[in-house]
C-alpha cells in the first residue's frame, strides 16, 4: 500500500499473519472501537447526580444519551466516507481529538446545556473508530477473512458495554460525575500517541466531499429519530421523507455521491444484512430496556437482583461471540441466532408476576446467544458484501442501522410500558419482539448468498 505521500510501505513485520493482517493495530483499534459503547453505557450511573447538581429533572437528562445516539447515528457514515476517501488514519487521530475537547468540556460544563453539547461532540469524536477499524482490517487483509481481528472488535465492544455502568459507578464515587467526562482524556491522548506511532499512512482517493447530501442525510435521519423518540412530533414525517426525497434526487446526479444509491440499490445482499442488523438491534435492545423495567417493576425484584437476572446475557454473549467468531461462516451463526432468539422472546409471553427467578435467567441466558451471534455474523456479512473502497462508509451506514434500531425499541417500550411496566405491557412488548425476530429468522434462512462467505469474497 501507498503512503499519503507516494511511497511505498515497508515490507511486513513479523507480525503480520499468514492472512497479511497486522497485529500492532489490534491495539488501537480496539481501543478506537470502544470509545463509544464505554461512553454510552459510562452516562447510565451519572444521570441522576447530574440532575441534582443541575436541578434538572429525568425528562432534560435524558438528552444526554440521546444527544450521543443521534449525533453518532449521523456521524458514523460521515466518519466512514471520509475514512473511504482520505484513509482511516487522519480520520481516526481527528476523532480521537474531539473525544479529548469533550472530556474537558464536559468536565467544566458549567450548566446543563453545555454538558449536552459536550455528549454530541463526543458522539461524534467517537464516530471515527469503528469505519477506521474495519478499514484498516480489509485493508491489511484484504479479500480473506480476518475472523480473529472482527471477533476482537464485536467482544470488545460487548465486554466493555457491561463493565461501563460499573466503571462509570467508581468514577463517579471516587471523583463526582464530572470523572466520567475527564475520563475521556487520557483515553483520547492513548488513541492518538497509538494511531500516530501504530496506524499506517495510505494513499488517498479522489474524490470530492459530498456536503449537500451530507447536510440532507443528516437532515433526514435526525428528523426520523426525534420522531422515533417522541411519536407526538408527527410533523418531523414529512420533513423526513421530504429531505429523503431530496437526498435520493441528490446523489443519483452527482458523479461521486456520499451515498452511492446507485451501487447500494444493486447490492441486495448488502440491504437485507442493514434490514437484519435493524431487527437485532430492535429485539436486544426490546428486552434489555423492557425486561428491566418488568423484574423491578411487574415482578417486584430489587435492582440488584435485576442485574444479576441480567448478567447471564452479557455472560452468555460474550461467550459464544469469543468461542465462534473464529469460524468463517457466517449463515449458521445467524440462522441459530434466529432460532434462539425466536425461542427468547415466546419464552417471555409466558411469564408473570409469580415466575420463578430460574425461568427469569434462563430467558436471558438464552437471549444471550443470538446477541453474541447475529451482531457478530452481520458484521462478517457486511465484510465481504463490500468492495474495499466502500468499505468504512458501509461500517458507518451498518452502526446507523443499529441505532435506528435501538431507537425503535425505546419507542416500543414508551408504547407498551409507558403506563407502567406491567406483565400486560410485557407480553404485547414480547409479540412485538417475536414477530420480528421471525423476520430477522427468515431474512437468514432464505439469503442464499450468505452461502458463499467460506473465507474468500464469493
Amino acid at each position: 500500500m501507498a503512503e499519503g505521500t507516494g511511497t511505498q510501505r515497508p515490507p511486513a513485520s513479523p507480525a503480520v499473519t499468514a492472512a497479511g493482517f497486522d497485529r500492532s493495530l489490534i491495539l488501537p483499534m480496539v481501543l478506537g472501537v470502544v470509545l463509544n459503547p464505554v461512553n454510552s453505557s459510562m452516562i447510565a450511573v451519572a444521570l441522576v447526580p447530574i440532575g441534582v447538581a443541575f436541578g434538572a429533572p429525568p425528562a432534560e437528562t435524558a438528552w444526554l444519551v440521546s444527544a450521543l445516539y443521534l449525533a453518532t447515528a449521523v456521524g458514523q457514515p460521515v466518519a466512514g466516507r471520509l475514512v473511504d476517501m482520505v484513509g482511516p488514519r487522519p480520520v481516526y487521530l481527528v476523532g480521537a481529538g474531539l473525544v479529548g475537547v469533550a472530556g474537558v468540556l464536559g468536565a467544566v460544563a458549567p450548566d446543563l446545556g453545555v454538558l449536552i453539547a459536550a455528549r454530541v461532540l463526543l458522539g461524534l469524536g467517537t464516530c471515527a473508530g469503528y469505519p477506521a477499524a474495519m478499514s484498516l482490517i480489509r485493508g491489511e487483509a484484504g479479500s480473506g477473512s480476518p475472523t480473529g481481528a472482527l471477533t476482537v472488535l464485536a467482544v470488545a465492544g460487548q465486554v466493555v458495554s457491561v463493565v461501563g455502568p460499573t466503571l462509570g459507578g467508581l468514577l463517579t464515587e471516587l471523583g463526582g460525575w464530572r470523572t466520567t467526562f475527564t475520563v475521556n482524556v487520557p483515553l483520547s491522548l492513548a488513541c492518538l500517541a497509538l494511531g500516530v506511532w501504530r496506524l499506517p499512512r495510505r494513499e488517498r482517493r479522489p474524490a470530492r466531499l459530498d456536503l449537500p447530501g451530507m447536510a440532507l442525510f443528516a437532515v433526514a435521519l435526525t428528523a426520523l429519530l426525534l420522531f422515533l423518540m417522541d411519536w407526538r412530533h408527527w410533523y418531523l414525517v414529512p420533513v423526513t421523507l421530504a429531505a429523503g426525497a431530496a437526498l435520493a434526487v441528490r446523489e443519483l446526479r452527482v458523479d461521486d455521491p456520499f451515498i452511492d444509491l446507485r451501487v447500494l440499490g444493486g447490492n441486495g445482499p448488502l440491504l437485507v444484512t442493514f434490514g437484519r442488523t435493524l431487527l437485532t438491534f430492535a429485539v436486544s435492545y426490546s428486552f434489555l430496556y423492557g425486561f428491566t423495567q418488568w423484574l423491578e417493576h411487574g415482578r417486584g425484584l430489587s435492582p440488584t437482583v435485576a442485574g444479576l437476572v441480567l448478567l447471564p446475557l452479557f455472560l452468555t454473549a460474550i461467550t459464544v461471540s469469543a468461542i465462534t467468531g473464529r469460524r468463517v461462516e457466517v449463515r449458521g451463526k445467524l440462522v441459530v441466532g434466529g432460532l434462539t432468539q425466536v425461542t427468547g422472546c415466546a419464552l417471555l409471553l409466558f411469564v408473570d408476576g409469580a415466575s420463578p427467578v430460574w425461568l427469569l435467567v434462563l430467558i436471558a441466558a438464552v437471549l444471550g446467544l443470538p446477541q453474541g451471534l447475529n451482531a457478530l455474523g452481520n458484521q462478517n456479512a457486511m465484510y465481504h458484501q463490500v468492495e474495499a473502497e466502500r468499505m468504512g462508509a458501509s461500517a458507518g451506514l451498518l452502526r446507523t442501522f443499529s441505532y435506528l434500531g435501538a431507537m425503535l425499541a425505546a419507542a416500543a417500550n414508551g408504547a407498551f410500558l409507558g403506563h407502567g411496566a406491567d406483565t400486560a405491557g410485557l407480553h404485547d412488548l414480547a409479540l412485538v419482539m417475536l414477530g420480528a425476530a421471525i423476520l430477522f429468522l427468515a431474512a437468514s434462512a432464505l439469503d442464499r448468498s450468505l452461502r458463499g462467505i467460506r473465507g474468500e469474497r464469493s
